[in-house]
């Protein structure tokens, strides 16, 4: 709601026009009524449906079937990125480095499991950290049962067990299509209260804001002295983004082994755009602010809609490409059928 508010205020000007509309439950009433509004274009907030970030791939598809441009990436790419495991099916088949993975479908399957300590365990199917503590990185059979456990009992979906890169976290934001650029490189700083435990950003580190973990990894501007290194970081982070066919904007996390190899450890697509997080940070620090960042959002959304290159003439009588026939395929069919049973809760 943080970040809807804040693009509402930074584009409203002028003749654009932004308006916030919720999605609310599991209920669909928020698509009677961009059908009704019909909109030049759906910036697409929506990480989750009613609580499970499984239904964030729902959103960018009912778009697609009301032929409404959205920004950010489709709903292949984002259910990509959310299946943790055949995402890193994908980079290695890329050859993409990202740490070596077993996946515990059941606790029997951690006997399976063949990788060198320590590991990191972390459900398969969450982003934003969910389920990731300090006892999430372990260094015994027994601890990795503990941890494999816990996930499945708690999420109940597999977990997923990597290899545990010792090094710095760094994050490559990248905004735009063709061409594509990295803005200015993020690092995490672990302080105090990372000392002799595992230097991670767990789910407290990112949403506690009054936890010792929060407080003590903050993130700044990437000052790296090896040029090599740095185009290692952005190369890998582009491939990475290109493997899942990610469009417009996202975020890229690498962990940088002591020997200066990337590993990719995760690709997030639907980064946070609030002013106060890490992309708009990036942004400013290349001397984008937040009104020029959303307003660039929306226009590299409605270039990559209407097939036009990024250098194209602005103005009254610019041409576009029409939607081709039939594009929406929800127009003309009545309502949207509810399932029986089921809240319909009002979008506002």
């Amino acid at each position: 709601m943080r970040v809807a508010t804040s693009l509402c205020e930074a584009l409203t000007r002028g003749t654009l026009h932004a308006e916030p509309l919720a999605v609310e439950g599991d209920g669909l009433d928020f698509v009677d009524t961009l059908r009704r509004m019909q909109p030049d274009l759906v910036i697409n907030l929506c990480e989750s449906l009613a609580a499970d970030s499984r239904g964030e791939i729902v959103v960018p598809g009912l778009l697609d079937m009301l032929g409404l441009p959205y920004t950010g990436s489709s709903a292949l790419s984002l259910g990509l990125a959310l299946h943790k495991p055949k995402a890193k099916e994908l980079l290695r088949a890329r050859g993409i480095s990202t740490p070596a993975f077993a996946v515990v479908k059941r606790l029997e399957d951690v006997k399976a499991v063949e990788l060198p300590y320590p590991l990191i365990v972390k459900p398969a199917h969450e982003d934003a950290s969910m389920g990731v503590d300090f006892d999430s990185v372990v260094d015994s059979p027994a601890q990795l049962a503990r941890a494999a456990a816990e996930v499945l009992s708690t999420f109940h979906q597999p977990a997923l067990v990597e290899q545990f890169i010792q090094g710095r976290e760094i994050y490559v934001p990248l905004l735009g299509n063709a061409p594509r650029r990295a803005l200015p490189l993020t690092e995490i700083h672990f302080g105090q209260a990372f000392e002799n435990r595992p230097n991670i950003v767990s789910y407290k580190a990112k949403w506690e804001t009054e936890s010792p973990e929060c407080r003590d990894s903050t993130s700044a501007v990437c000052r790296l002295d090896d040029a090599a290194l740095e185009a290692r970081l952005v190369h890998t982070a582009m491939e990475a983004f290109s493997a899942l066919d990610c469009q417009d904007y996202g975020r890229v996390d690498l962990r940088v082994s002591p020997d200066g190899v990337p590993y990719v450890i995760d690709i997030n697509p639907n980064c946070d755009l609030h002013p106060g997080a890490g992309f708009a940070k990036a942004a400013l620090a290349a001397g984008i602010d937040y009104p020029t960042l959303a307003a660039h959002l929306v226009e590299i959304a409605l270039e990559r809609t209407h097939g036009n290159p990024s250098p194209r003439k602005k103005g009254p009588g610019t041409a576009r490409r029409t939607d081709p026939p039939n594009r929406n395929v929800l127009a003309g069919r009545g309502p949207v059928r509810h399932r029986a049973g089921g809240p319909r809760a009002h979008a506002e």
